[in-house]
C-alpha cells in the first residue's frame, strides 16, 4: 500500500548488470556471494555491505537492491540513502517508504522530511511521522512536535515534545520548559529545563539560570549559569561577570566577561573594556570598547571616544564615536560632542544628534531579577517563531516603572496618580503598567507584540521626560 505524497519503491531495472568486482577476497565471502545467489537476503545485505566498505558503491547498489527485492529492510533504508546521496529524491523516496512500510522508524522519518522539502505534502509527512513516533522514534516524536507547531497545533505540539523529551531528546525539553513558562508553570519550567541542563544542554542551563535569579535565588543562578559556561555560553558567562564584578573580583569578572566577548556578546565587550581600564590595559580596553561601539552599543563608543582623546589623542576618531552614541541618545556623548567641535572649531548646529537630539539613551543600573524576566521573555517568544522585542526595550520599561513609581503614595493608585502629576493620558500609562505585568507575571496575558512593545517604551520616555527624569 502506498501512502498518498510518496513515491512507489523503484525496483531494480532488470537490465542493470552486476557491477564487476575483484575475486572475492576469502572463502566467506564466495560463501556470501553464493548464498545471496541463491536468494538469502541477509547475505546480500552483507555482501552490499562489503562493496560499500571498499568503495565500491554500485556494488553495493546491486546487493542492496537484491536483498531489498527479498524483504530486507535495512538494504531498502541503505538504498534511501544511497539515491539521497547519489540519485535522486524520487528514488530515494520510494525506498524509503518500502523500508518504512516494513516498520523502520528512520526511514518514516527520513522519507517525511523529503516529502516536506520536495512537494510540502504536510499530511503525507505528519502520516510517516505519526507512524515512526508511535513506534517510539524519539528523533520522529521531536519533529512532529516541530511540524504541529508549524500549523497551529499546540496541544499535539506539547503531547509530542513530552514524548521526545521523555525518551531523552533534550531540545524538546528544553521547549517544553518554555510551554509551562509561558503559561505561568514555573515549577513546570524548572522541570523541564533542569532535565536539559542535567543532560548537558547549555541553553536549557541558561534559562534555568535566568528562573532562579528571577526568583531571587542567586545561588541556583549560579549554579546553572556555571553549567553552561562549562559549554561556554555568552550570556551565561556575562551574568557570571557582573557577579563577579558585583563582589569585587576584577580577575574573574574579567575573565568570564572576555569569554563572552569573544563569542560576540556586545554588553560583555563592553563590560570587558570597562574592567581593562580598571586593571589599567587600555590596549585591550580600546580593543572591547572598539568591538562593542561598532555594534551599535552607545555606551561603548562613549568610552571609546574618551579613551582615543586621553590615550591617542585622536580627535577625529573621537568625534566620529561620539557623535555615534549621541545619535543614540546618549547624553555624556552629546555633550562630549559639542565640546569637541567648540575646540576643533566646528559650528555644532550642523549635527542633528544636537540640534534635534533622540530618546535618551537609557542607562540607569536595574535590578538583576528584572533583566533576568526581560530576557525569559524575549526567549519565550523568539522560541515560538514570533518577531520578539528587544531584551533592553523590556529591560528600559520595567526600569522605567520602578523609577517613577517610587513617590507614589502608599494609599494612591499608581496610574492615576502618574496621569495627575504627568498630565499623560492614564489610558497609555495603563498599557506600560499592562506590559510591565505580563513580563514579571507570565502565563496572566498574552506575550506583548513587538508594536505593543515599542508602543509602551515610547511612554515610558515619555513618562521620564514630563517627571523630569532620565
Amino acid at each position: 500500500m502506498t501512502i498518498v505524497g510518496a513515491t512507489k519503491a523503484a525496483p531494480a531495472a532488470p537490465g542493470i548488470p552486476v557491477p564487476r568486482s575483484p575475486e572475492p577476497e576469502n572463502a566467506a565471502e564466495a560463501r556470501l556471494i553464493t548464498a545471496a545467489e541463491e536468494g538469502d537476503p541477509a547475505a546480500a545485505h552483507r555482501l552490499g555491505r562489503l562493496c560499500a566498505e571498499r568503495g565500491d558503491t554500485w556494488g553495493a547498489r546491486h546487493w542492496w537492491e537484491r536483498a531489498a527485492r527479498l524483504g530486507n529492510v535495512d538494504s531498502a533504508f541503505n538504498l534511501g540513502v544511497w539515491h539521497q546521496r547519489h540519485g535522486t529524491a524520487e528514488e530515494a523516496m520510494g525506498w524509503y517508504e518500502l523500508a518504512a512500510g516494513n516498520g523502520d522508524a528512520e526511514a518514516a522519518t527520513r522519507l517525511a522530511m523529503l516529502l516536506l522539502d520536495r512537494s510540502g505534502d504536510v499530511a503525507a509527512a505528519r502520516l510517516w511521522l505519526e507512524r515512526a513516533a508511535e513506534d517510539g522514534s524519539r528523533e520522529a516524536a521531536h519533529r512532529l512536535a516541530l511540524l504541529c507547531e508549524d500549523t497551529g497545533d499546540y496541544t499535539g505540539a506539547r503531547r509530542w515534545h513530552r514524548a521526545a523529551a521523555i525518551a531523552g531528546d533534550l531540545r524538546s525539553a528544553h521547549y517544553l520548559g518554555f510551554i509551562g513558562y509561558t503559561a505561568g508553570d514555573e515549577a513546570e519550567a524548572q522541570h523541564w529545563w533542569e532535565l536539559a541542563s542535567r543532560g548537558g544542554h547549555a541553553e536549557a542551563a541558561y534559562h534555568l539560570g535566568l528562573l532562579h535569579q528571577a526568583r531571587r535565588d542567586e545561588q541556583g543562578a549560579e549554579t546553572f549559569f556555571r553549567l553552561a559556561v562549562r559549554a561556554e555560553h555568552p550570556g551565561a558567562a556575562f551574568r557570571l561577570g557582573a557577579r563577579a564584578l558585583a563582589r569585587g573580583d576584577l580577575a574573574e569578572a574579567r575573565s568570564l566577561f572576555e569569554l563572552a566577548a569573544r563569542a560576540g556578546h556586545v554588553p560583555a565587550q563592553r563590560m570587558a573594556g570597562l574592567v581593562c581600564v580598571e586593571f589599567g590595559d587600555r590596549q585591550a580596553a580600546g580593543l572591547w570598547f572598539g568591538r562593542a561601539a561598532t555594534a551599535g552599543d552607545p555606551e561603548a563608543a562613549y568610552r571609546f571616544g574618551l579613551l582615543l582623546v586621553a590615550e591617542h589623542h585622536d580627535l577625529a576618531s573621537a568625534k566620529h564615536w561620539f557623535r555615534e552614541a549621541a545619535s543614540r541618545g546618549h547624553r555624556g556623548a552629546a555633550i562630549e560632542l559639542r565640546t569637541l567641535l567648540s575646540v576643533t572649531g566646528y559650528c555644532p548646529h550642523g549635527e542633528p544628534c544636537l540640534t534635534d537630539p533622540p530618546p535618551p539613551y537609557w542607562d540607569r543600573p536595574v535590578a538583576p531579577e528584572l533583566t533576568a524576566r526581560a530576557e525569559l521573555a524575549v526567549a519565550a517568544v523568539a522560541h515560538r517563531g514570533d518577531p520578539a522585542a528587544d531584551a533592553d526595550q523590556l529591560i528600559e520599561i520595567l526600569g522605567t516603572w520602578d523609577l517613577i513609581t517610587r513617590d507614589v503614595p502608599a494609599d494612591a493608585d499608581p496610574i492615576g496618580w502618574l496621569a495627575g502629576v504627568s498630565g499623560l493620558h492614564a489610558a497609555a500609562i495603563g498599557h506600560l503598567g499592562s506590559v510591565r505585568s505580563t513580563v514579571l507575571l507570565p502565563g496572566t496575558a498574552p506575550w506583548p507584540t513587538r508594536a505593543e512593545v515599542e508602543h509602551a517604551v515610547g511612554t515610558a520616555r515619555e513618562l521620564r521626560c514630563r517627571l523630569g527624569l532620565r
